[in-house]
């Protein structure tokens, strides 16, 4: 259904994949010798995990299921529950409970997860996960998920945005660049261009089980109404349950976070130090990022400011603007510094 063949890429993967596939053996392989020769294999509960599904187009930063399932496997020591599957619903914010009830510790009342082995396993499983899509490099969308056992119903909060979206590293992949390709050339099916879509719906309803690729919408089917009606309420209470506010703009969610502008920190001004043509700039406010602009005798101000990752030397520029900003702070003021 997704395949097609293009300049042996195919083979490429396959490669790839295997070698990926050895390398991950290799380096789990050399962390169970050190926990034996250390004599503590046979004392310790390791989760082996993923952080997000596939990493490929329609996978990776999207919360269709090839995005969001994600490969677990724990090992007990002694062989404990060898060979044995679970199938019930998972989520991320579940390790750390299980962890804390694995070790013996009470959890905490403000963990949002559950428990799944341990003293403190929770009586039931889920009957829900949830996931949401935002930020995806230097671009933002605001999509909420909710799953059960068999349906998926998606709610998306920017419509007018189609699902693709130009993410630089995304697009740096081989298997990406071939389907843009295809797009433009006009030869993919109508599976393989739905990600390309000018919009999206407001509303998504996927059977996983009998459409696991998620590809035909049963939201304004009539026979799944009742269904599309549970999974909203299970949204909208787990929303309102962690203040979650999807469509929030970035500047109010900051504004938010540190509780008024008034009580934003700033970030502090760069020190600037030119010697023998060398420019050397810093910050002490840590964890900030450094942003400067060289200007030119004759010339305009440039319009991108350059991230400065060590000192510059410089040849021809006279005047260097200079600003530090840590992300959620307030930015320093721009310095102007004179060259000459």
């Amino acid at each position: 259904r997704f395949g097609f063949k293009s300049r042996g890429l195919g083979d490429v993967y396959k490669r790839q994949m295997y070698n990926n596939i050895a390398e991950t053996d290799r380096q789990i392989g050399a962390v169970l010798d050190q926990l034996e020769a250390d004599g503590l294999l046979d004392q310790t509960i390791i989760f082996f995990y993923a952080d997000h599904g596939g990493p490929l187009p329609r996978q990776k930063r999207l919360i269709y299921d090839s995005g969001l399932n994600s490969p677990m496997i724990i090992r007990f020591p002694n062989a404990q529950k060898a060979g044995s599957k679970d199938d019930q619903l998972l989520s991320f914010i579940d390790f750390a409970p299980t962890v804390l009830s694995l070790v013996g510790i009470s959890l905490p009342d403000y963990l949002q997860g559950q428990a799944f082995l341990g003293k403190a396993k929770a009586d039931q499983p889920r009957d829900y996960i949830h996931a949401a899509a935002d930020r995806f490099d230097g671009f933002t969308d605001a999509i909420r998920a909710v799953r059960d056992s068999q349906f998926k119903y998606i709610r998306n909060y920017r419509p007018q945005q189609g699902y693709y979206l130009p993410v630089v590293y995304r697009e740096r992949i081989p298997t990406m660049r071939e389907l843009i390709r295809l797009r433009d050339k006009g030869t993919l099916n109508e599976y393989q261009a739905q990600w390309f879509r000018e919009t999206k719906d407001e509303e998504e309803l996927f059977d996983c089980l009998n459409d696991p690729h998620e590809l035909h919408n049963l939201a304004d089917d009539p026979d799944h109404q009742e269904k599309l009606a549970e999974l909203q309420a299970e949204m909208d209470r787990w929303l309102a349950a962690i203040g979650d506010q999807p469509n929030l703009p970035e500047a109010e969610l900051l504004n938010q976070l540190w509780q008024g502008d008034d009580k934003k920190p700033s970030t502090l001004p760069p020190k600037i130090d030119f010697e023998e043509g060398v420019l050397t700039i810093s910050c002490d406010t840590e964890g900030a990022s450094i942003g400067y602009k060289l200007i030119e005798s004759g010339s305009d101000e440039p319009a991108a400011w350059s991230v400065y990752t060590g000192p510059v030397t410089i040849t021809r520029a006279h005047q260097v603007l200079v600003q530090s900003h840590r992300i959620g702070f307030v930015p320093s003021e721009i310095i102007s510094y004179d060259l000459n």
